[in-house]
């Protein structure tokens, strides 16, 4: 079976990172990937943890991607997000089951509007 984001998001290079109340990947080709839970950036070095909303710009880790591109995306089956760029490197964003906001943790947008989405409780609509 085909994995839709990973054919939308694979290959596209990381344009720009920004930081604030959401962390937001600038994709090539207008795509956007928007986290609004806690994350992790993973490197055979190193894992560093990110809290979005308590940090301005984005450091680290995160700044290094900048540049890369995305190698494979695997949404898991609780409704997490993983981004494997093409440095070795793996963003990862767990599922939210506990957001009674209706707050996703993590959603893709392109130009023409959402494109992909997780739900409180792990559930990825296209």
């Amino acid at each position: 079976m085909a994995n839709p984001i990973d054919a939308a998001l694979r290959g596209r290079r990381v344009e720009r990172v920004r930081g604030g109340r959401t962390l937001v990947l600038e994709l090539t080709g207008r795509i956007a990937v928007v986290v609004a839970n806690d994350l992790r950036v993973s490197s055979s070095r190193a894992v560093e943890h990110y809290y979005p909303g308590l940090s301005p710009a984005p450091t680290g880790g995160l700044a290094r991607l900048v540049g890369v591109r995305v190698a494979a995306t695997v949404v898991t089956p609780a409704g997490g997000l993983e981004l494997h760029f093409d440095t070795g490197q793996v963003l990862s964003v767990p599922p939210d089951t506990a957001a009674a906001d209706g707050t996703e943790p993590w959603r893709v947008t392109g130009p023409d509007g959402p494109m992909f989405t997780a739900l409180p409780g792990g559930y990825l609509t296209a």
